[in-house]
């Protein structure tokens, strides 16, 4: 299609543009100019910026299809202006072989909705004793190898792994929790979780987890994705080991920087999630640490849950939350709220999350993927079940206001998703 989006404002954080200007496409890409176009957006008041990256959306296929199905999920991210997205290998069977990789790559691309990069098992059935293919599972498509949240107890596993994917300059991504400490909790280890009777989660199960991530980073030369950071103390390491040069990025869930451990209130299971909400300080911590770049990028960390797992008492309710579609207005609340400009918040979500995923996409600039997401920025709706176009209702957001409507995704040059 040849289309041009005319007057919007066009901020690209890869290039740091932030201007009044029309974008032309032409054969799935940003082109120069444009003659003839088949058809004219008109965007004045409209913000056009890549399209979303988000590097942790759960899609509960294959295995979990009574939580969430392929089509309610692309059709959320694209909705939620999110082009591209990675999946945790956390499926039934874990994406833990060749033939289930390329049959998940198969299904997302018949929809024609966003892009699905698989992310592949770093163990066989994510049991932690056995490592994977990953030369295999590479070729298929994985573009970095997890655990996703299942432990690695085993740290001689984990160094022949990180051995393993560094001979061949693959990406690790793990989240840094140890499995003894955080056993059996559902909570920040706190006043609030004692208050609740609630078992806890000491900050330090992170860190020490995340400190012998950071050594055998030193060992082995891996490149490391550290996932869902959630407490103050783990950011400064991440600061310190940046500062020392190891090949070292991070996120965090967006929950996370808006949210704390307070914010369970009653036992809100809507507010059961792995990591936990940690305290005020540490949501602070984390808030800043993405302002400054310290973390690398935010992502949705999209869990849909069913119903029948999600209302039960707190302790005994599955965790997540569904978040492909509020990605972007919570990222543009916390720029707001930090005082951050539009180019350097939506940064997170587009050309630093392109960076770490090893995509092309993430820009506006001529030849690039035409992979955009038009939004209004100021624009209010209100966090309802009957809103979300995810098959999963649990959001600890529901019933808030937030700004920042998408009125229309691109991806590849079609227009997928357009509000009515």
């Amino acid at each position: 299609m040849k289309l041009l989006v005319r007057g919007a404002r066009v901020v690209d954080p890869a290039s740091g543009r932030d201007a009044i200007a029309d974008v032309a496409i032409a054969d799935g890409r940003i082109a120069e100019r444009l003659e003839a176009p088949e058809r004219v957006i008109e965007a004045d008041g409209l913000v056009l910026a890549p399209g979303l990256i988000d590097l942790s959306a759960r899609l509960r296929e294959p295995g979990y299809e009574y939580k969430a199905r392929l089509e309610s999920e692309l059709e959320a991210a694209v909705a939620g202006g999110v082009t591209s997205l990675a999946c945790p290998p956390d499926t039934d069977p874990p994406l833990d072989e060749p033939g289930l990789v390329d049959m998940l790559r198969r299904r997302a691309k018949s929809l024609s909705r966003a892009r699905v990069y698989p992310v592949g098992a770093l163990t066989v059935k994510l049991a932690g004793e056995r490592l994977t293919e990953m030369v295999e599972l590479a070729a298929a498509g994985c573009v970095a190898f997890s655990q996703a949240n299942a432990p690695l107890k085993d740290t001689q596993v984990l160094w022949r792994a990180m051995q393993y994917a560094a001979t061949f300059g693959y990406p690790v991504w793990l989240r840094a929790e140890d499995a003894w400490l955080a056993s059996g909790g559902v909570a920040h280890d706190g006043e609030h979780a004692t208050r609740l009777g609630l078992p806890g989660i000491p900050p330090f199960a992170e860190t020490i987890a995340l400190a012998t991530l950071v050594e055998l980073v030193r060992a082995t030369g891996t490149r490391l994705h550290v996932c869902r950071l959630s407490t103050a103390a783990a950011v400064e390491m991440v600061r310190a080991a940046k500062r020392e040069g190891l090949p070292v990025t991070c996120d965090v869930a967006i929950h996370h920087v808006h949210l704390c451990d307070a914010d369970i209130g009653f036992f809100d299971s809507n507010c059961r999630l792995e990591p936990p909400l940690r305290s005020a300080r540490d949501r602070e911590a984390l808030a800043a640490g993405l302002a400054d770049g310290t973390i690398d990028c935010a992502v949705s960390d999209h869990t849909p849950v069913d119903e029948d797992r999600k209302q039960l008492p707190f302790d005994e309710a599955e965790p997540g939350a569904t978040a492909l579609e509020l990605l972007l207005p919570l990222t543009l609340k916390w720029a707001a709220e930090r005082g951050l400009p539009l180019v350097r918040a939506l940064a997170r979500v587009t050309s630093d999350a392109a960076r770490v995923l090893g995509c092309a996409g993430g820009r506006i600039a001529p030849g690039a993927p035409a992979d955009l997401v038009l939004f209004d920025p100021k624009a209010p709706f209100r966090v309802a079940p009957e809103t979300l176009k995810s098959q999963g209702r649990n959001t600890p957001f529901l019933g808030r206001e937030l700004a920042g409507r998408v009125r229309a995704t691109i991806v590849a040059g079609q227009i997928v998703y357009e509000a009515q």
